[in-house]
């Protein structure tokens, strides 16, 4: 009887150590509101949101000798249906990744942002968040996200899957040396789901890329940072990076921010996408954008612009500011005011105005 006492006591302490060694986090981010932008499918004032809304469970394992287990998946959802998001996005839309870390750097396999998709979030007035009031998903990117077909990290992807992940991925981080990390990421040459044909350089009888076409490359994603660690809040960083996904399109970006002053935070980034395996002519777009982030109080004054100038088409130039008030650490109120003139069509000689106007609440969990 006291042998048995024993052994399980000992196995109850096993266990316990072995608990303590593992910690698993949830988090997230609800956010709602009301918002409007004219001459887009958004004509009305409708609930909108200004963040992706998601569910994330996180987790590390203490495996010894200074080496980690890794995992993170990430839900998106709709918080005023309940519902995943988008039509055809996979249930871990944000990203479903697990790997080891240690005195190596971090390596990681599945799903997620690529490296300079990821990287660039950092540099961005409204720090990547893909609403219409920020540069992230157009003209920081360059329009690497939102030109014509075969552009963006998975052009061989469903339809209104995400612009800027990996699938079937391997991620590789360095650890930090003074300030330098560089951030390797690589796909698997393969079809994501593609339904409909990329026309590309052929014709609609013989598209470039047929439905259930193989990628013609492996996609990958790099970039290298330098960020000041002289004290706890950077007073610099810089970056660059490039991209080719899995048709062949290149894009290659660089910026920096700088604060001159505690609460300024000032922002500046260059882009560049090469369309020329797709494309005959007309075949680069490049883009540039100014950013500053101002704490003011208990809350923070965000303002951006820059331009898009794709070759043998007019300029898309943007303006927006936003102000966002503190209620706590984890919720603020916002309100966001931007316009974006575009031109009409691609052989357009006018452009149109688009008016976005966005309030709303956002809460951390």
């Amino acid at each position: 009887m006291k042998k048995s006492l024993v052994a399980l006591a000992l196995m109850g302490a096993f266990s316990s150590a072995a608990f303590a060694q593992s910690s698993v986090t949830i988090y997230g981010t609800l956010d709602a509101g009301i918002n409007k932008t004219t001459n887009s499918a958004n004509t009305a004032v409708l609930e909108g949101k200004r963040d992706n809304n998601k569910l994330g469970f996180r987790g590390v394992e203490d495996l010894g000798s200074g080496l980690k287990a890794l995992f993170q998946l990430e839900i998106r959802f709709e918080p005023d249906t309940g519902t995943i998001e988008g039509v055809s996005r996979p249930l871990f839309q944000g990203q479903s990744r697990v790997g080891l870390q240690g005195g190596f750097g971090t390596v990681r396999l599945g799903r997620a942002l690529t490296a300079l998709q990821e990287t660039t979030i950092a540099y961005e007035p409204w720090s990547g968040m893909p609403n219409q009031a920020g540069f992230q998903t157009d003209l920081m990117v360059a329009g690497y996200r939102t030109a014509l077909a075969g552009s963006g990290s998975d052009p061989l992807g469903v339809a209104g899957n995400s612009g800027n992940r990996f699938a079937n991925a391997v991620w590789y981080n360095t650890p930090v040396w003074n300030g330098f990390q560089l951030n390797l990421n690589w796909a698997a040459k393969e079809n994501n789901g593609l339904a409909t044909a990329l026309i590309g350089r052929g014709t609609a009888a013989a598209p470039q890329y047929p439905v259930g076409s193989l990628a013609s490359a492996n996609p990958y994603s790099v970039s290298a940072t330098y960020t000041d660690t002289g004290s706890t809040l950077p007073r610099y960083s810089v970056y660059v990076g490039a991209e080719r996904n899995a048709v062949e399109v290149k894009w290659w970006s660089v910026g920096a921010f700088y604060r001159p002053m505690p609460d300024l935070k000032l922002m500046a980034s260059y882009g560049k996408q090469d369309l020329g395996h797709i494309v005959a002519v007309n075949d680069t777009i490049d883009a540039w954008v100014l950013g500053a982030n101002y704490n003011l109080g208990p809350g923070k004054i965000l303002f951006g612009y820059g331009q898009k100038k794709p070759d043998g088409q007019l300029k898309t130039k943007q303006v927006s500011v936003g102000y966002e008030y503190n209620l706590s650490a984890r919720t603020y109120l916002y309100i966001d005011l931007s316009q974006k003139k575009i031109p009409l069509t691609v052989t357009s000689t006018d452009t149109s105005n688009q008016n976005h106007y966005a309030l709303g609440i956002h809460h951390n969990f």
